[in-house]
């Protein structure tokens, strides 16, 4: 990536956020990454004194299915901008009576069920085991639950997101059988993102907003695209306040998390056995584990 302006926070607005109205002087910036291209051009502005980039996860047009969004390419180029910090938006269902629709969500934890997305940068010469039991940043999370709640909005301080492929939503026998394991919401889009984002020691935290019941409950139609544009219309606003709300909140630090040190120990491969072409490739993930081997 060439030289360019540089940002400590990011925003990756999902369905329904393909821009965020608090970004002052915004600049447009078009990375390249050795992955491929991010999902559109990012935006790094501010918000208050922090600078801020944000970037449409399916495109500002919405022409990426889930399965499409080139994940690493996102995730590399925030880091490449110097991201240390993000906050992601998503578009969920409920899989609880108690969460309803139009509810923030703040997870907690998930549960993997992709199955064809590209989810390490790892590979090819270099090997690293991040750990991943607490897959979101807890100073993250309770920046976005205060914000919430702040802007008004019913918040549900974590939860398990259930990730799945998409595009197609569940079948009724499958919405029964995720009920049953116990999760909350149900999305398309935390997943590889979240463990991404940790292989590149970047805190992340997800503002799930519940726009639907999938297909589970007797009540309810079974969930539709103009039903979870509906609801996103509705939340969109509140959502792009909390987001601000939260940038502000966090102001200290990184401590409180092991985000920033989630290679530390991960790396596997001996630092003078790993390729000339992976030392390349991700040195902007790895640089400082590299720099004198």
């Amino acid at each position: 990536m060439t030289a360019g302006p540089r940002a400590e926070f990011a925003v990756i607005g999902g369905s329904g956020l393909y821009e965020f109205p608090g970004l002052a002087g915004a600049r447009e910036v078009r990375p390249s990454t050795p992955f491929g291209e991010p999902s559109d051009a990012i935006l790094v502005g501010r918000v208050g004194p922090s600078a801020v980039a944000f970037l449409a996860r399916h495109g500002r047009r919405h022409s990426l299915l889930p399965s499409e969004v080139n994940s690493r390419a996102n995730v590399y180029a925030l880091k490449a901008l110097g991201v240390e910090r993000i906050f992601a938006v998503s578009a969920v269902g409920s899989m609880r009576e108690g969460i309803e629709r139009r509810d923030v969500v703040v997870p907690d934890q998930l549960v993997d069920r992709t199955r064809s997305r590209a989810a390490s940068f790892f590979g090819g010469g270099v090997v690293a085991h991040v750990a991943f039991a607490d897959p979101f940043c807890p100073v993250l999370r309770r920046a976005l639950v205060a914000g919430s709640r702040q802007e008004g909005a019913r918040v549900h301080d974590g939860g398990t997101y259930l990730c799945i492929e998409g595009p197609a939503f569940s079948t009724r026998a499958e919405s029964r059988l995720y009920r049953s394991w116990g999760v909350d919401v149900i999305g398309m889009t935390s997943l590889p993102e979240a463990r991404l984002a940790r292989e590149a020691e970047i805190c992340y935290a997800t503002l799930a907003l519940v726009t639907d019941y999938d297909c589970w409950h007797e009540g309810e139609e079974a969930v539709t695209v103009e039903g979870v544009l509906d609801a996103l219309r509705a939340n969109a606003a509140l959502a792009s306040r909390a987001l601000a709300r939260a940038i502000a909140a966090v102001r200290e630090a990184r401590e409180g998390c092991g985000c920033r040190d989630a290679l530390r120990d991960a790396l596997i491969t001996p630092r003078e056995a790993i390729p000339a072409e992976a030392r390349e490739r991700l040195r902007t993930i790895l640089g400082r584990y590299l720099s004198g081997s």
